[in-house]
């Protein structure tokens, strides 16, 4: 700031009128008004996350796997063969054990939608979603698609609330984003940061990328895997997909799927529970400086076609080896990763425009995008996992002396959980081995007291259950639906 000479002559008489005092405070005041300027360029992120806790769930998956063994199943075949080759081989069922898995995901409608990544529920046996409420639901999946990571969920269940959706491609280096979901198991967490870059391919998914991911420094680990990304206005513009980590967690690299490549995948899983995607038919690499330079390009640029594909689209459009593809639909090519990801996005059978370098020459070529061999075998419907009725799809079976030994809450007996079948008992945290001594505010002491009780609970609704579990006693509710 420049000041006239009066002006400092002024300046100078009014300081040499203060009190050390005095001066003391101008200082105070000075610094103060500076934090609380600096304090309002700052997001207040509270608003936005009251609004939309809501909207996000917990995921918990359940699935079976082999039991660890000091041999797999191919090691016993083989040794099977050798002793007994004239035989046909009758191989027992190998045993199994189960494991959990954690993530997050987002209520996209009202009618029970449910978006989170097809790595969070891929090759469940059972599929729960925990509610902002803490209600809890089995979740059929309609779709789940590997190569963008995107699944569709379905829930049956009322009072709702939906995220609203922004534009994604309208997002900023340097613009704040916000993250829900739940890092380590620790349900509804949020997280901010920044957009650090966008169009990212991630080296961990190989050459070709179907997913052009937003690079956020949000602190996303384990379990935020399938939450939204939200932008300042509370829309969703992305969801959280995977970490570039050396340790598995959070070096501030995240990475989310844009919200509208998401949201053309779940149109088509909605439709048919699969997914197509456009292919060209080239095998293409980046333009580096020595390819710029022999080709006479100003900068290094665009996807080199190393090889057109016999009797692909390409092919047939007239692209060459060699040609330097640099806009797809009017949308430039920077980096050879972006063409597959936005030929990708095309419905096969659709007419784009392919703009190119051939010898200094810039050509439009009309196309008519092919499909992606495999793309449409993505994970179909599949029907709830749940028992409908008022079953607890369990078995029982009486309790043992030694069982009841030293437990007081067993000294008039109780019924042992035998099978745990998949339904609301299994849901409600029961396990095979827990001992049942009270169901629905009723005492149960033997295998007719339960049949009783059991042919009496009510349709739909929660109902309490007493057991011992390892000499401790604990009540669980039952959701019946």
């Amino acid at each position: 700031m420049h000041f006239s000479q009066d002006q400092r002559l002024s300046f100078r008489q009014l300081v040499s009128t203060l009190s050390p005092l005095g001066l003391w405070l101008c200082l105070v005041m000075a610094l103060t008004a500076g934090k609380v300027s600096a304090q309002a360029m700052l997001p207040d992120f509270a608003e936005l996350v009251a609004a939309n806790s809501p909207t996000i769930v917990n995921i918990t998956t359940r699935q079976q796997v082999p039991a660890r063994s000091g041999a797999d199943r191919g090691d016993l075949e083989e040794l099977l063969r050798q002793l007994q080759p004239e035989e046909e081989l009758d191989l027992p069922d190998l045993p199994t054990r189960p494991r959990g898995g954690v993530g997050s995901g987002f209520i996209m409608s009202e009618d029970g939608f449910i978006i989170t990544n097809h790595h969070v529920v891929a090759n469940a046996d059972r599929i729960t979603v925990t509610l902002n409420d803490r209600r809890e639901f089995f979740a059929e999946v309609i779709g789940s698609d590997e190569l963008s990571d995107v699944a569709l969920l379905k829930i049956d269940a009322d009072n709702l609330h939906a995220v609203q959706f922004g534009n994604s491609d309208a997002l900023r280096v340097g613009e704040w984003v916000l993250a829900i979901g739940s890092p380590f198991g620790l349900e509804f967490s949020a997280a901010a940061g920044i957009v650090s870059a966008k169009s990212r391919s991630v080296p961990s998914r190989g050459s070709t990328n179907y997913v052009s991911f937003i690079q956020t420094d949000v602190a996303i680990n384990q379990g935020n895997s399938g939450g939204p990304l939200f932008n300042l206005e509370g829309q969703v513009v992305g969801i959280n997909s995977q970490i570039l980590s050396s340790t598995g967690g959070s070096n501030g690299i995240s990475f989310a799927i844009p919200s509208n490549m998401a949201l053309n995948v779940i149109e088509q899983l909605k439709e048919s529970g699969s997914v197509s995607r456009g292919l060209l038919g080239v095998l293409i690499k980046d333009v580096n400086y020595g390819l710029a330079q022999a080709y006479g390009l100003d900068a290094p640029l665009g996807a080199f076609v190393d090889e057109v594909q016999p009797d692909s689209p390409a092919q047939r459009a007239g692209i060459e080896n060699n040609d330097i593809v640099i806009a797809f639909n009017d949308i430039p090519i920077n980096e050879s990763s972006q063409l597959p990801y936005y030929v990708g996005q095309v419905r096969p059978g659709t007419e784009a425009t392919i703009t190119l370098l051939r010898e200094g020459q810039q050509l439009d070529l009309p196309v008519v995008v092919g499909a992606l061999p495999g793309s449409e075998l993505a994970q179909g419907a599949s029907p709830p996992s749940q028992p409908r009725g008022n079953t607890l799809a369990l078995t029982v079976a009486p309790v043992m002396p030694e069982q009841a030994e030293g437990v007081a809450e067993l000294s008039e007996g109780g019924v042992m959980i035998d099978e745990l079948r998949q339904g609301p008992a299994r849901q409600a945290g029961l396990s095979s081995g827990d001992i049942i001594v009270m169901l629905n505010h009723r005492s149960v002491t033997s295998l007719a007291d339960f049949e009783a009780v059991v042919a009496e609970l009510p349709e739909t609704g929660y109902v309490p259950v007493r057991v011992i579990r390892n000499g401790r006693g604990s009540t669980l509710a039952i959701e019946l639906q």
